[in-house]
């Protein structure tokens, strides 16, 4: 009676996993030490997630004229700075105090000297000129047509007199730049910049002084009505004339700047004073800005400045219901199909319920923001919004993962986290309470997929009556909006927490060493007809499936695929090869048959096995996402060494299609079949490999990868470049365990005999001589085509 093949399990992998990377690390301290930093680890992140909605429990946003939707009561004694009404009063003082001037009464007199020192330098250059050919050059503003106008007349002094007198006079009063205008309607300060002690206040300024625009409009006019001077003369003092004008009252910026902030400091700060209790406002009144700056206050205030006393209550809490959790798993009863150690039970359950606490708060969070946005009811009350939140994800978990009794455990404790975290507080408590057991009545034992889902609808249905009931126990109107929103909110709560409890599934079954996705469980048995045949008929096949399928469980689990799905993926992806086994390279002792075939004929029996295994699948009635390995793992990807190979034979003329070396597809469409393609590949070119050392297999599959990702085979997945380097290390180290060093023992170990091969383009290769990695038979797309090598078997 022969014996049945013994592969390793996916529970023995997982658990193994586990060990490797979780539990290992942590052996240096003893068992109670373990527990102990596990639950003070729990204690910790379930007080930070709870005390992260530490606040006054006020976090509606209204703005001025709005109805308020909810009666607002002072939650303590607070007393704190109005800070908008101070900032308006300073800002109104600001605004009332006097700018500062500064007056400078020289201003026309070094204006007219400016004047005078150009009409000398003018005349200088005439006096001293000797080159017939230089220009004297005005030095002012105005340019040639001035200088002209004054070698004219002669440098008359008289003239000079008069224009200077004239720019004196003009620019010695009080001139403001227009600029300045509206702060010169008020009060003034004007300080002389000859005696700054000389202050003095000006109660109407613009009575006194003359914008600069008037003021150079009268000196034109003046200078036009010069006599003795032509008219293109006057035009050209003028513009030489008029720029010297320039406002002598100017306003300092930094004195006054000081001065406002002098008299800002003066004004006593806004104080706001509320008792405890005291209603601030009532429901269905207007806003008002008094209400706005004491909604400010209480946001502002908390809880008064306790928030230490606050969270040291917190935490003894949170420490006394994990200890009560602990206490519970410890003396629970054990199940009889799924043992559990009661430190992994612990454990399960604890994470279970830290990740629970952390949707629960984003759920909250969500709900506040969402109410705070809206206006008319029932949008903006938050409670409801709450009711979508999946509280009993953990519990449905817990259910599925181990047994009824933790779960329930999970539900109550959840149940408490949730009180604590919704500002409605025994509400929500009981609606989570409900919502849990519901769910773990409607999953009653994971034995089906759709059994998650029939739990989420039976869930929701619960979540529908409780949102209902506990409208109608608050008194709230029930309007059509408020019956559809609450019916909406209360079954997406339940659509949640199956695809929540559903998500979490594989992250825990790898975790904590748990197996309960049964319909996977029956497909890896090797009793199954497909699989034995294949064991039978394609024993290479079979070993290079389960070699594969370890490859691309190592890499699923590196980057948070499902290493299940993956490798009992690995298990049916090569059932074509069961039509003609002794056609690939693994179930091949003797000549390549291939060695006889045209190359279209190999490239047709080789693609075929996709199309062929795709209808046997369908026959035995694989599930999909099995089935999808199959076409899948080899995407579009063409065998280039074959049609390499024929298109060094074809004949003159002859054209050789490049769709008849190319495999169907489609290319991988999710993460697993992508890992597949990868796996698949690596591990065929491992075995290609004479000396497979870490070194080498590093480099075949990093050449592997680039290759698929640079063919464009993984398009269609959502793979990122991260997960790819993740899930190539994984595969080397993977790899470099399995082809690890082995000791050589004298006596033992027979002489390799060459094995020559014909010579084929780019594929000439023998399999002693593989040590050099250009010569192992990977093409562009990253496969392997040792199908494509002849090979002789050596005469004895």
């Amino acid at each position: 009676m022969g014996l049945r093949p013994r592969f390793t399990t996916p529970l023995t992998r997982a658990r193994d996993a586990v060990a490797r990377y979780v539990v290992r690390p942590f052996d240096v301290f003893e068992p109670r030490t373990r527990l102990l930093v596990g639950f003070g680890f729990l204690v910790i992140v379930t007080t930070l997630l709870l005390f992260s909605g530490y606040s006054s429990g006020f976090s509606e946003v209204y703005k001025e004229g709005e109805i308020v939707r909810r009666t607002v009561l002072a939650p303590a004694d607070i007393t704190i700075t109005d800070i908008l009404e101070t900032e308006k009063r300073r800002e109104i003082a600001r605004e009332s105090t006097r700018p500062v001037f500064n007056f400078d009464s020289t201003r026309g007199t070094s204006s007219a000297q400016s004047f005078r020192a150009a009409w000398d330098d003018l005349k200088h250059q005439v006096e001293s000129k000797t080159d017939g050919n230089q220009h004297p050059t005005w030095s002012g503003a105005g340019g040639a047509a001035v200088a002209r106008a004054i070698i004219a007349h002669r440098f008359d002094h008289a003239e000079l007199e008069l224009l200077t007198t004239l720019i004196r006079e003009i620019g010695g009063g009080y001139i403001y730049d227009d600029g300045d205008s509206d702060r010169l309607k008020q009060e003034i300060v004007l300080v002389d910049v000859r005696n700054p002690a000389a202050q003095m206040i000006l109660p109407a300024p613009r009575t006194r002084m003359t914008p600069l625009t008037a003021i150079r409009r009268n000196l034109e006019l003046r200078v036009l009505n010069l006599h003795g001077w032509s008219q293109e003369e006057k035009t050209a003092l003028v513009e030489a004339m008029v720029p010297l004008i320039r406002p002598n009252v100017v306003l300092d910026q930094t004195a006054t700047a000081t001065a406002r902030e002098t008299q800002a400091n003066e004004i006593r700060e806004s104080m706001i004073s509320l008792k405890r209790n005291q209603i601030i406002a009532r429901e269905g009144e207007p806003v008002s800005p008094g209400m706005l700056a004491q909604f400010a206050a209480i946001k502002s205030a908390g809880h008064s400045g306790r928030p230490w006393h606050h969270l040291a209550g917190l935490l003894l809490i949170v420490f006394a219901i994990y200890w009560s959790v602990w206490k519970f798993t410890e003396h629970r009863s054990y199940g009889a199909v799924l043992a559990l150690s009661k430190r992994r039970a612990f454990a399960l359950v604890g994470s279970a319920i830290v990740v629970e606490t952390a949707l629960m708060r984003v759920g909250v969070i969500f709900g506040d923001s969402v109410s705070a946005r809206m206006v008319s009811l029932p949008f903006n009350e938050p409670t409801i919004w709450n009711f979508a939140i999946p509280f009993a994800a953990a519990a449905l978990l817990v259910a599925m993962l181990v047994d009824t009794q933790l779960a329930f455990l999970t539900g109550i404790v959840t149940a408490l986290f949730a009180g604590m975290l919704a500002p409605s507080g025994i509400q929500i408590a009981v609606y989570a309470m409900i919502s849990c057991s519901a769910a773990i009545y409607g999953i009653g034992r994971y034995r089906e997929r759709q059994s998650v889902t029939l739990a989420g609808l039976f869930t929701g249905g619960a979540n529908v009556v409780m949102a209902l009931g506990l409208i109608a126990y608050t008194e709230q109107p029930f309007h059509p909006n408020t019956f559809l929103l609450a019916v909406g909110c209360g079954f997406a709560g339940g659509l949640l927490t199956a695809i929540f409890a559903a998500g979490g599934l594989p992250i825990n079954e790898s975790l904590f060493g748990i197996l309960t996705d049964v319909k996977l469980l029956e497909l890896s048995n090797a009793d199954l007809p497909v699989l034995g045949q294949l064991a039978l008929r394609a024993p290479g096949t079979n070993q290079h499936s389960h070699a594969v399928g370890q490859l691309a469980e190592d890499a699923c689990r590196a980057v948070g695929a499902n290493p299940l799905l993956a490798r009992i993926g690995a298990l049916y992806h090569d059932i074509g090869k069961l039509a003609a086994p002794e056609y690939f390279v693994e179930n091949q002792q003797g000549e390549n048959p291939h060695d006889h075939l045209r190359p279209t004929q190999s490239a047709k029996i080789i693609t075929s096995h996709v199309t062929y295994g795709s209808r046997l699948a369908k026959e035995i009635s694989l599930p999909k996402q099995i089935a999808d390995f199959i076409p899948q793992h080899h995407g579009t990807r063409t065998l280039h060494f074959f049609l390499r190979k024929a298109q060094a034979q074809a004949k003159p003329g002859e054209t050789v299609d490049e769709k008849d070396f190319r495999y169907p597809g489609p290319k991988p469409e999710f993460k697993e079949t992508a890992i597949m393609m990868l796996a698949d590949s690596c591990e065929a070119a491992a075995r290609s490999l004479a000396r497979p050392d870490p070194e080498n297999i590093r480099t075949i599959v990093g050449k592997i990868v680039d290759a698929i990702v640079s063919d464009g085979q993984l398009d269609n997945c959502d793979l990122t470049l991260r997960e790819l380097t993740t899930i190539r290390e994984a595969m080397i180290s993977a790899l470099t365990a399995i082809y690890h060093a082995r000791v050589d023992y004298p006596g033992f170990n027979p002489p390799r005999i060459p094995a020559p091969i014909s010579s084929l383009p780019q594929a000439n290769i023998d399999s002693d001589e593989r040590n050099n990695l250009s010569e192992v038979p990977i093409n562009e797309s990253g496969e392997a085509e040792d199908e494509a090598i002849t090979r002789q078997v050596a005469k004895r």
